[in-house]
């Protein structure tokens, strides 16, 4: 008898078939159409109230009307995408994409600075390459909402169980996880995870060697070597540059709060506020290098973490105001250090050096991994 228990099912991204069911559910979620009310149209929402939520619903209706299928959704998120990224973006560029062949399964692992701008840029240019876009790491912790889940997840979305509490259960989940982007690159999907948990909040980007073991789980019992089988999981590092972080004052602050304090504690829907922030925000000039995929002999998790480091950093381009934040802490003149020092005229002393430091980071980065940074 055939086993048909599907063993990704609370986690992975939602499949074909699922995906008019779904939408119609979600069409018919009045927290959902409040919500999209209340953005959308606030004034509108504070006269009418409810009885906004079926001008909204049909215009939903109308524009995912013909939505079957993963592909037809992401069209759509594509088109907004476009939309959004020309009111936000003055210049978006992509290096590294010839490099990646369209019958062949990568694991991209990128630098973290925006909830789910990262994931997108990198999904956007390979969709823009003609490649296919990625399964993208989300954490539950992001899900506190069923409809949220369910929208991530028609977008290729699979969840990773941080509220997993307890070693038995955390290693269940971990296995679960690993399993997973196993399964999806070995059958030719794309995967997108961060190189850490969390938002590199100081601009220091960093590979958590718990995320390089994590890979692993999934095989520890069944003979490969530990390089054989990174080897086998075609990793690309991506480096995400954004001249400007429309989230960095809040960085900053939260930064500041831990250093004077040792603890900050996140409001409620901060995540989500963060989200929505940079998405919308300015974010200048964008530049999403994808470096080559890694082989060697990466006999240990610390290995493949420093070789990912060492891509990120050494592919990174730098903004200019990276280079005038920089020139700040040098003590030098720099075109843009004025502008720089005003966007963050508002800020307290302490929360200034934080916010001027991750801008900063990246320079020292790559002189940290013997790059040669000309201003």
């Amino acid at each position: 008898m055939t086993n048909n228990i599907d063993p990704f099912q609370d986690i992975r991204p939602y499949s074909d078939e699922e995906v008019r069911p779904v939408i119609d559910a979600l069409l018919n979620n009045k927290e959902l159409l409040d919500v999209l009310g209340r953005f959308k149209y606030p004034r509108l929402k504070s006269l009418l109230g409810p009885a906004l939520n079926l001008p909204i619903q049909w215009v939903l209706r109308r524009e995912f009307e013909h939505v079957k299928d993963v592909s037809s959704w992401q069209k759509i998120i594509s088109k907004y995408m476009g939309k959004m990224l020309k009111r936000t973006v003055s210049q978006l560029t992509y290096s590294g994409l010839e490099k990646l062949k369209p019958d062949t399964g990568y694991l991209f692992i990128s630098n973290h600075r925006d909830i789910t701008m990262d994931p997108a840029l990198v999904s956007y240019g390979l969709d823009q390459q003609g490649l296919e876009t990625a399964r993208v790491a989300i954490g539950d912790n992001l899900l506190q909402k069923p409809y949220v889940s369910d929208i991530m997840r028609l977008n290729k979305s699979f969840v990773v169980k941080r509220s997993a509490t307890g070693v038995r259960e955390k290693m269940k989940a971990y296995m679960q996880l690993s399993s997973y982007i196993d399964h999806s690159v070995h059958t030719g999907h794309n995967i997108w995870i961060a190189q850490r948990e969390g938002r590199a909040k100081d601009g220091i980007d960093t590979t958590d060697v718990a995320v390089m073991k994590m890979l692993y789980m999934s095989k520890k019992k069944s003979g490969q070597s530990y390089a054989d089988y990174i080897n086998s999981l075609h990793i690309v590092p991506v480096s995400i540059a954004y001249e400007f972080d429309p989230c960095d004052k809040a960085k900053a602050c939260e930064l500041a709060a831990l250093e004077t304090s040792g603890e900050y504690t996140k409001a409620k829907f901060e995540d989500m506020k963060s989200i929505v922030k940079g998405i919308v925000g300015n974010k200048g000039k964008v530049h999403v290098a994808f470096g080559e995929p890694l082989k060697g002999q990466f006999e240990t998790p610390e290995d493949i973490a420093l070789a990912i480091d060492s891509s990120i950093a050494k592919n990174y381009q730098l903004q200019a105001t990276n280079m005038a934040a920089h020139a700040i802490r040098q003590g030098q003149s720099h075109e843009e250090a004025d502008a720089l020092q005003q966007r963050f005229a508002g800020l307290t002393s302490r929360q200034q050096e934080h916010a001027l430091a991750m801008y900063v980071n990246p320079v020292l980065r790559q002189q940290q991994f013997n790059v040669v940074v000309v201003d």
